[in-house]
Order: structure tokens, then sequence, then C-alpha cells
């Protein structure tokens, strides 16, 4: 591979503000978390598109921890950049801040991980550009991205309706709130 097919995590780089409105807000007066899922995966997908040069489709999405509310008038804005490369995938970190736009004060209000698929002009998976590692936190959150694809797909083998036995877990069990009646 020759250097024009590598790409820098900041090349990948977004930031996404908007005014949080009444209409975005739930029954208890606080932003629908639905509308903040919606506003990553927006900014998920101008993320890895800018990366990749391609159309690109959220895959799956890393647990999201709601940490913080976020308030009707507050300034929210997402920062996004690729963290992580495969052949066609990609892994984008999501960073969701608001800013309560009188007194300036700033909340972390959650943190996530969007896995992003490259399509070409006919749909198929197509490759994506190499990661460019320039730093230490790149290297951190790439090695922490194969780490979690890693853990995934043993959770999915370890609990495949086929490899699941349930006598490995009795022991485990006793510890938590449930009665098993097999």
């Amino acid at each position: 591979m020759n250097s024009q097919t590598f790409k820098t995590t900041k090349e990948s780089e977004i930031v996404l503000t908007e005014l949080m409105l009444p209409s975005y807000s739930n029954f208890s007066g606080k932003i629908h978390g639905g509308f903040i899922l919606s506003l990553m995966d927006k900014a998920a997908f101008t993320t890895a598109t800018k990366f990749s040069s391609h159309y690109c489709v959220t895959a799956s999405v890393n647990r999201v921890d709601f940490l913080n509310p976020i308030e009707v008038g507050e300034l929210v804005t997402l920062k996004a950049k690729v963290n992580y490369v495969g052949n066609s995938s990609m892994v984008v970190g999501i960073r969701v801040i608001s800013q309560n736009i009188m007194t300036g004060k700033k909340k972390h209000c959650n943190s996530s991980y969007f896995s992003m698929v490259a399509k070409d002009e006919t749909g198929k998976s197509t490759k994506v550009p190499g990661l460019i590692l320039s730093n230490q936190e790149d290297l951190r959150r790439f090695l922490r991205s194969i780490e979690h694809i890693s853990n995934r797909n043993n959770r999915k083998t370890e609990f495949s309706k086929d490899n699941f036995i349930p006598e490995n877990y009795k022991e485990t069990l006793k510890n938590y709130n449930v009665k098993i009646e097999l």
C-alpha cells in the first residue's frame, strides 16, 4: 500500500452543534434520548463518510450511557472521529457535551462508539483507507476498539444457541436475583 491509502484520525473529525428546542423534549421536559441518538447517528455517518469517501451505514452501536440530562435551550455539541478501521468497517467515537449558553457551564452527557460500514455504488461493502495513529491517544483508542470487537465476538460464540451450556453458569448466577427453573 502506498501512503495515499492512509488517513489520520484528524482527517475524519467532525463537530456537530445544535440548539435544543422544546420540540425535542420528552414528557419530563428533558431532551429525548432518541433525539440525541439520532444526532449521534448523523455524526457517525458524517465522520465515516468523510473518512472513507463512500456512503456509510450503521452496523452496530456500542452501549450508550446517558450520564447527564440535557435541558431545553442548551447547546449540544457532538465531537466525532474514526478510532478504528478494518477492511470496510470503521469505529467512530462520539462525545456529547451540552452547554448552558447563559452561564457557559458544560456537561459531558454521553459517549458511544458506532460501527459503520462503507458501501460502494452497488451497495456492497468496500475497502476504507488505513488509519495513521500519530499519538498515544489514537493508539489507545484503536487498541480499545480491537479489544471490544474481540470481546463482542467471544460473547457471540459463547452464548450462541449451539454453544451455550447452562450448567457452566449455575455458580455465577447464585449471586443474582434469579430463580432458575429449567
